[in-house]
């Protein structure tokens, strides 16, 4: 069948319109592109005239600048040309605070707590000090590792809240500070769980008791409490029971005298089965009775 003219005229408008329409499109694209492009580097251009400029005073205006619409890496890059220049001056606690500001608002704990700590140093009385403290240990808390890493930045952060709380007792922030601390505490404690059971898991039982007792002495209140406990119990019998013979009967007793203080404790705990299993097979070997008070 024959297909009309008009229709076969029709169809080439149509493809016509969608060649127009497609390539406008991508010169349009293409043009998008070229703009961002041009306001990019003409913006870098802009910046690059700040950072030669010799004029500080415009040059910390502008860092401000950059700051208030959150442009950091520029806002960094002038404030550190100009910490030396206005080092001493009246002004140089501004710039600390705005740099270290500028730096914790990058994520950089470690140079924003280094800049809020030299004003408290450098600056003691100026109206930035007592935010600086409380920043000092906030950027600390923030960089705190987890539980299974080295904690020297926990202590730091505990140090340096506390040190916050003593300076400023009647400040707004003194009960976040707690709050903080306490939480820093609570990862203190489990980092000392995790130390004491890696060396009953690794059968390390002399050293396992030590660690567990400390963590006890040291974390009363951890929630950990009742398995520390029990593993203390747990490595005192298997350490007794590995001992060697001049040694074994006096590991014993301290092994059998654990139990007491953990079915003092924890009388309704699900391990008690199987500890006073273990119990008495100390008191059968020992030679006393299930009922025999503390011993010796």
């Amino acid at each position: 069948m024959r297909v009309p003219y008009f229709f076969n005229f029709r169809v080439s408008l149509l493809n016509i319109k969608d060649y127009f329409c497609t390539t406008f499109f991508a010169m349009d694209k293409k043009l998008f592109y070229v703009l961002i492009i041009s306001l990019f580097l003409a913006s870098c251009s802009d910046f690059n005239k700040v950072v030669k400029s010799t004029d500080y005073e415009y040059k910390y205006k502008k860092a401000l600048e950059y700051y208030e619409e959150g442009e950091y890496t520029n806002a960094n890059t002038l404030f550190k040309d100009l910490v030396y220049v206005f080092r001493g001056t009246t002004r140089g606690d501004d710039l600390y605070y705005n740099y270290a500001q500028s730096l914790f608002e990058q994520r950089d704990y470690v140079m924003a707590s280094h800049y809020f700590r030299s004003i408290i140093d450098q600056y003691p009385r100026s109206e930035y000090a007592e935010d600086a403290q409380f920043m000092v240990g906030y950027c600390y808390y923030l960089d705190s590792p987890s539980a299974k890493l080295d904690q020297e930045m926990t202590h730091n952060a505990i140090d340096a809240l506390q040190l916050y709380i003593n300076v400023y007792p009647y400040s707004d922030r003194v009960e976040e500070s707690k709050v903080l601390i306490d939480e820093l505490n609570e990862k203190l404690t489990y980092k000392s769980y995790l130390n004491s059971k890696l060396y009953y898991d690794m059968e390390y039982y002399k050293a396992a008791v030590v660690s567990l007792e400390n963590s006890l002495e040291e974390y009363p209140e951890s929630k950990h409490r009742e398995e520390l406990r029990y593993l203390l119990f747990k490595a005192k019998y298997n350490l007794a029971l590995k001992s060697v013979e001049e040694k074994k009967r006096e590991r014993m007793i301290q092994a059998r005298d654990e139990f007491f203080y953990f079915e003092d404790e924890f009388p309704n705990s699900d391990d008690m089965r199987e500890v006073r299993r273990n119990f008495e097979q100390l008191s059968d070997i020992l030679g006393y009775d299930e009922d025999t008070s503390m011993i010796e």
